[in-house]
């Protein structure tokens, strides 16, 4: 090994020195397939003056005012003062091999600058560079007004741009539509206008992305949500979608916040099983037993291994057994929660029913209060144009006491409620989606409520201890129960379900080694984010959703 190493560093004698980024990108760049009927020519191994000739060579065949590294610079770094600018200036000048990556800094958004109490008031004066997408342009006698979004809130930065901007040629050349992309930079004024406090008065423009207003599918004018669907790679650029995604973001950040902040530990739970739970073995099958094509539409059935008795051989499989696409990482979480207490999805060791609620309603009322206070202008959105009264309905979730009801007097409520429902009332079913809004609606005017109804086995034998989170307009958010951590009692349900015991072994260890009484639940954070938003349709609330007939994007 050592001999071979010496060989390879005295024929390469440039792999002891650092290269600078622009001969990776080179070396890169020969890398690549070339097309059919075309020959690449050899590139011998470049030295950084070379690499600095082969660049000028190429910025003077295309003709370019400037390297590509400064306008790289400009559209991408996170700098956004008069001062950033001539540090850009200087780094392009005098970059060299061995020279440090400039520092990664926050880049000033929209949102930074509306968000503020006095709405901007404050930067009037000050000079900025934003980068973000066109919503209108208005072209008036004298100046063009653009609205410009950079994604980070509902609300555009109006810029105006004269004809002695910089760049004002992009504009009269019609290229600055809706949807295309720019930088702009220019000083904070007071705005004239009553929509907004300020405005940026450009003094530099450049054209990043053109798009062609006459192909562009999202225009100013409104339409449906079906209509996005089919287009969900561009629907995030839309005041709605772009709201769900800002809140959807927020309830993420706020679980894993208040988790952390409570002692729990995260772990990444695999998303292929081959234990039934929840009824995973009921939907997608995992298995490298089917042949493709690139295509992966033309698939013979008689390739498939099979047994003499005509059966499909799953010991050829890649797992040798049946797999699918888990629905639940609760299986997974217990095994870490019995050894490292309490767990993200959370799993909660030494703990029983009563803890389990506790830490459910305690997890709902934060992340609520966290969305209020932290996405005000996407929530004013959502209770102007999605849902009446949304603010104030999530306001009760975070203030009000939750109700506690058992499962026999949830049936008893039903079975006295004077309403006709799809679904008879029965003890013993299962409370459909009806029941659950008819219970957080009319019975408990908008309070939310906890019923127990199933895992593990009560005293009475008739029910278990379990509880669901009803919540408004959703019904059904959170699952989750006291596992049974009794091993004889474990045995038994899974024999009365019908399951192999054996292909859970390693769970019933978990009783036989230390069992503790623990407890946990789920979440539907699709249905969270509905709650959240107002949004009607779960398929709204999910960034690419999959659907029958339908996996695109």
């Amino acid at each position: 090994m050592a001999a071979a190493a010496a060989s390879f560093s005295s024929a390469h004698p440039l792999r002891l020195r650092p290269r600078p980024a622009a001969l990776l990108f080179l070396v890169c760049s020969a890398a690549k397939t070339p097309r059919p009927g075309l020959r690449r020519p050899r590139i011998p191994p470049a030295s950084p003056s070379d690499t600095l000739l082969l660049f000028s060579r190429r910025r003077s065949r295309l003709a370019l005012t400037e390297p590509r590294a400064s306008n790289w610079r400009r559209f991408c770094s996170a700098t956004v003062s008069a001062e950033s600018e001539a540090q850009e200036a200087a780094a392009a000048a005098g970059a060299g091999p061995g020279e440090k990556i400039h520092e990664f800094r926050r880049r000033r958004r929209i949102a930074d600058i509306k968000g503020e109490p006095d709405e901007g008031l404050g930067l009037v004066g000050q000079r900025l560079v934003l980068r973000g997408w066109v919503r209108t342009s208005r072209a008036q006698r004298s100046v063009t007004f653009i609205e410009v979004n950079d994604g980070s809130c509902v609300s555009n930065m109006q810029c105006v741009v004269s004809s002695d901007a910089e760049g004002y040629d992009q504009v009269e050349s019609g290229f600055v539509t809706t949807g295309a992309s720019l930088m702009v930079e220019g000083i904070v004024v007071n705005s004239q206008g009553s929509k907004q406090k300020v405005e940026l008065r450009v003094e530099k423009l450049i054209l990043i992305g053109k798009c062609d207003p006459l192909t562009f599918p999202i225009q100013k004018k409104r339409v449906s949500r079906e209509f996005l669907r089919s287009v969900a790679h561009l629907r995030p650029r839309t005041n709605t979608f772009g709201a769900v995604s800002r809140v959807r973001n927020a309830l993420a950040y706020a679980t894993h916040k208040f988790f952390q902040e409570n002692g729990f530990v995260w772990i990444s739970s695999p998303i292929i099983t081959a234990s039934d739970c929840e009824g995973a073995g009921e939907q997608f099958c995992v298995t490298t037993m089917i042949p493709t094509t690139r295509e992966g539409t033309d698939t013979p059935v008689d390739a498939i291994p099979r047994s003499k008795d005509g059966m499909i051989d799953w010991s050829q499989d890649f797992f040798g057994k049946p797999a699918f696409l888990t629905v639940s990482g609760q299986l997974n979480g217990e095994t870490y929660a019995t050894a490292l207490s309490d767990m993200i999805e959370p799993e909660l060791a030494f703990a029983d029913l009563n803890d389990d609620m506790a830490c459910a309603t305690a997890y709902l009322q934060y992340v609520v209060r966290y969305v209020l206070e932290n996405c005000k202008e996407d929530m004013d959105f959502f209770n102007t144009w999605i849902e009446k009264g949304i603010v104030d309905r999530l306001t009760d979730v975070a203030e009000k006491d939750f109700v506690q009801l058992t499962y026999s007097d949830a049936v008893e409520l039903l079975l006295k409620a004077k309403k006709k429902f799809e679904f008879p009332v029965k003890w013993g079913c299962d409370l459909q989606s009806e029941h659950e809004r008819y219970i957080t609606e009319d019975a408990f005017a908008g309070r939310p409520d906890i019923k127990a109804f199933y895992m593990r086995e009560n005293d009475d034998g008739k029910t278990v201890a379990a509880m669901d989170l009803l919540v408004p307009r959703v019904g059904e958010l959170i699952g989750g129960s006291q596992r049974e951590e009794r091993l004889e009692y474990l045995e038994n349900r899974l024999d009365e379900l019908g399951l192999n015991k054996e292909s859970y072994w390693w769970y019933l260890d978990l009783r036989r080694f230390g069992s503790v009484p623990h407890a946990g639940f789920g979440l539907g954070f699709e249905r969270l984010v509905q709650f959240a938003t107002g949004i009607d349709n779960i398929r709204d609330a999910i960034p690419f959703p999959r659907t029958p007939g339908s996996a695109e994007f």
